[in-house]
């Protein structure tokens, strides 16, 4: 523990158990000193969530729907009666209908494509919109996306399509939000074992794949994307943003399987 978010406060938008990439990265940031709110979907979520948030002494919980800007205003209205600023956002907030994420790209339905970009990507905006109010100092709005939004990977689908665009709105943000001192990054991990990611086609055989052709021969942990958070939430990111960091064991960097897969 180095104290690196000590007297800052942030809020987490996406836990939904303890293997969720978001409170890995809560759990980082709490080991540093930042004090932490964090917002769940529905009464079923929050019971998942409320265990969690007790254990790193965290007492803000606040149920927040995305798609319904109403709730999103009244989250704010509510954050902002408790806390007189807001010092960072994580932003793990996503979705596709599963049953899309097994089959062909081809074949996504404009239901499910419109409803992904607007939770997955246009949501990073709303949230965005309404943080900037309470960054009275500056601070810092962090997203998680995944290399499947530049390389195609089997029955990632409209999810890639929906980082894309989420990547693309990271370096908007950053550049809108820049001359308030706000900065504007995400977090690339490899696969990782979460509710989310299970939801995809062939979650196992990728996780494996990656795990052994990675040049570090191991995926992210939550240790490790959490620690770079840290980093990017910290004031020795002050001079980091629109940035996409990836934390994926050096995966990104191959053209090919290692020699001994092929």
């Amino acid at each position: 523990m180095a104290d690196l978010m000590t007297g800052k406060r942030g809020l987490i938008m996406g836990v939904a158990n303890e293997r969720s990439i978001a409170w890995g990265i809560a759990r980082a940031m709490a080991a540093e000193g930042a004090e932490l709110a964090f917002t769940f979907q529905g009464d079923a979520f929050g019971k998942r969530v409320e265990p969690l948030v007790k254990s790193i002494g965290a007492e803000i919980m606040i149920d927040c729907d995305v798609m319904d800007s109403a709730k999103m205003d009244a989250a704010f209205a509510e954050l902002g009666a408790k806390w007189d600023r807001l010092d960072f956002v994580v932003h793990a907030i996503a979705f596709s209908d599963r049953s899309e994420l097994t089959g062909r790209f081809i074949d996504t339905s404009l239901e499910n494509f419109t409803n992904s970009m607007a939770i997955s990507c246009y949501s990073l905006i709303d949230v965005a919109r309404r943080s900037r109010a309470m960054m009275t100092e500056g601070g810092t709005i962090l997203t998680l996306t995944y290399q499947g939004s530049n390389r195609v990977t089997p029955y990632y689908n409209v999810m890639g399509v929906a980082k894309a665009a989420l990547e693309s709105t990271v370096r908007y943000l950053a550049n809108d939000l820049g001359p308030e001192g706000i900065r504007v990054n995400a977090v690339s991990p490899g696969p990782m074992k979460t509710l989310a990611g299970a939801a995809i086609g062939g979650a196992r055989k990728t996780f494996k794949h990656t795990d052994m052709n990675a040049p570090l021969r191991a995926n992210a942990t939550l240790e490790a994307v959490g620690g770079t958070s840290v980093f990017l939430a910290s004031d020795y990111g002050a001079c980091t943003t629109g940035e996409i960091i990836r934390v994926d064991g050096g995966y990104h960097v191959l053209g090919m399987p290692q020699t001994e897969n092929l």
